[in-house]
């Protein structure tokens, strides 16, 4: 007798509640099938497409069969034409069910055997099992034998490898939504790749819900028995399902059969089969999907932190002309201190320059109260009405930035995910350049005139007055020598010279002293001004650069960064301790695994079972 396989448990494992231990808890498999939904719609075409196609029917499938509950558990019967499947099927029945010739197939509906009094009419109806293919399997006379397989629904399939399209159609759908699968084989086709390829092998991870039926063994000697079974085992690992098991049988002669219908008995018993079935079907789609995502982590960061952001925001800056509007309010703010406090015989030159202002359509506004900088008595805002057009170098430098946030963004992705990230990260167009217009045309840039001007300004204006003073009086002692008129007193201040007369004369001190001065003072206030238009440079960068990164993020980096959270979001959700790979029985529990986290886009997981 081969070894017991795990696919359901024995009647000795049932806990108090009449559940095997280790059961699936079906609530955390309702809330996967959801898990697993939401991640679909959060990858959308960004996850393989094959794998969202095989996913989608698998999902539906595993919603209605957890609808359906597990108190009947749905086992099929299938094989090839001539393996014995119907023969099997009516022996386990007792009954004959199924229509048995030695030419195939006979089989073209699937036809259902029920045991117990359980209303199973809604789950028939499901699996599409004609009226006239049903029986229930209850007798006065074996009530009692048959008490161990109650909630049991034993299908038996059409062949598999049938010639008739039709069959075969039938075959795989009610492959997919059985709860526990017995494959019938016989030593003359166990091998058959047809069997193999098509079935078996997409059933990898599917061992608990898996059993091999080597049927006809009557016809083979013990050693042949042996051997077959042997190379039947090996050829199921390679297939994925090295655990499931094999059960050497023989319908003709009922070797095998009471071992065969213990197994069925034990499935009934644990009430678990139809959940450990969609718990395999539901990890295979979480797998199939997870291949749609990165091996390793990719950041997933906020809209200014996506790489590449800062080069963005300069070069969409600089073809926003933010440059030239910096350059022209620190220009602008040293051309009004210098008519403010500059040297009064120059200050006429500052009306030759042309206003930057007035070049880049930058308007002053009054209306402020206090200036921006901290060291103003009033101020006015500058509005930018207009903003010079791109240069084709700006634009190129755009759509290198661009395309460099794409790239380094993508790093690590896999090719559709990076792929709409270079689509979100795409150079912009027409209609980032008008936002970029709508953005930066009338953001309100201080223009402040700080209280200092206005004292040195008068300072200034009293030097030049002392200097002009002083150059009229020496103008009117010459002319007064010229016309020899008797001379006039002039006072003098420093040191007494031996005749008792003092140094300076006070015209020669007044002039003199009021233009160097006056210079003296006017370098002092560039110095000084010059520091104000660095800081009012720096204030107006900040809120042009703001205005641009806003249009960056709008238009670039926030849907860069949705991509990236959507793929950390889908990551986490189907990885092995995600919320979508997050149901897991009481076996692991029992073996002492811990739960997964589930840490919103923390890049690491730990294996949930």
């Amino acid at each position: 007798m081969s070894p017991r396989t795990p696919l359901a448990g024995r009647r000795r494992d049932l806990g108090p509640d009449g559940v095997v231990d280790g059961a699936v808890d079906g609530a955390a498999l309702v809330a996967r099938v959801q898990h697993l939904r939401d991640a679909l719609a959060a990858g959308g075409d960004r996850l393989q497409p094959d794998a969202v196609e095989r996913a989608r029917p698998v999902l539906q499938r595993a919603q209605e069969r957890l609808r359906l509950g597990s108190g009947r558990t749905v086992v099929a019967l299938a094989g090839a034409t001539g393996s014995g499947k119907s023969s099997l099927f009516n022996a386990v029945a007792g009954l004959p069910l199924a229509q048995v010739g030695a030419r195939r197939p006979t089989t073209s509906r699937p036809t259902a055997c029920v045991w117990g009094p359980e209303p199973a009419e809604e789950l028939l109806d499901w699996l599409e099992v004609p009226q006239r293919h049903r029986t229930t399997r209850e007798s006065a006379l074996d009530a009692r034998d048959e008490e161990d397989l109650h909630g049991l629904v034993l299908l038996d399939l059409p062949d598999h490898d049938s010639t008739t399209l039709a069959h075969r159609l039938e075959v795989d759908r009610l492959v997919g939504l059985v709860d526990l699968l017995v494959w019938v084989v016989d030593p003359q086709k166990y091998a058959d790749d047809a069997l193999h390829a098509r079935y078996l092998r997409r059933l990898a991870g599917h061992e608990d819900v898996v059993l091999l039926a080597l049927n006809q063994v009557d016809r083979l000697g013990a050693d042949d028995a042996r051997a077959t079974e042997a190379d039947l085992r090996r050829l199921l690992a390679e297939d994925g399902l090295s655990g499931a098991d094999v059960l050497p049988v023989s319908a003709r002669t009922g070797a095998g059969l009471p071992d065969l219908r213990a197994r069925l008995a034990d499935a009934v018993a644990a009430r678990a089969v139809a959940l450990r079935r969609t718990e395999a079907d539901l990890e295979a789609v979480r797998a199939d999907l997870a291949r749609g995502t990165a091996a390793d982590p990719v950041p997933a960061p906020a809209p200014g932190d996506v790489a590449g952001a800062d080069e963005l925001v300069r070069a969409l800056g600089a073809a926003a002309g933010v440059p030239a509007v910096v350059d022209a309010v620190e220009a602008d703010h040293r051309r009004r201190a210098e008519k403010a406090t500059g040297w009064v015989p120059l200050r006429w030159t500052t009306r030759l320059r042309r206003e930057p202002l007035r070049r880049l359509g930058l308007e002053p506004r009054r209306g402020r109260d206090e200036g921006g900088l901290g060291e103003d008595g009033r101020g006015e805002d500058l509005v930018v009405s207009s903003v010079p057009a791109p240069t084709p170098s700006q634009r190129a430098a755009v759509d290198l930035a661009g395309r460099r946030v794409g790239a380094e963004a993508s790093a690590g992705l896999p090719p559709r995910w990076a792929a709409s990230v270079r689509t979100a990260a795409a150079p912009p167009g027409p209609d980032v350049v008008d936002a970029l217009d709508r953005a930066v045309v009338g953001v309100e840039l201080p223009r402040t005139t700080p209280r200092w001007w206005a004292a040195v300004g008068a300072a200034q204006a009293v030097l030049a007055v002392a200097a002009l003073v002083g150059l009229v009086w020496l103008v009117a002692l010459g002319v007064a020598t010229w016309l020899q008129l008797p001379p006039l007193p002039v006072p003098a201040v420093g040191p007494e010279r031996t005749d008792g007369t003092r140094l300076l004369p006070v015209p020669t001190v007044l002039l003199v002293g009021g233009l160097l001065l006056g210079l003296l003072l006017a370098a002092a206030s560039a110095r000084l001004a010059a520091r104000g238009a660095r800081r009012a440079r720096r204030a107006a960068q900040e809120r042009l650069d703001g205005a641009v990164r806003g249009v960056a993020a709008d238009a670039v980096l926030a849907p860069v960064a949705d991509v990236l959270a959507d793929h950390a979001a889908v990551r986490d959700a189907l990885s092995p301790g995600g919320p979508a790979g997050g149901a897991r029985s009481a076996r692991s529990r029992q073996a002492g695994a811990p739960p997964a986290p589930s840490t919103a886009r923390s890049g690491r997981r730990r294996r949930g079972h």
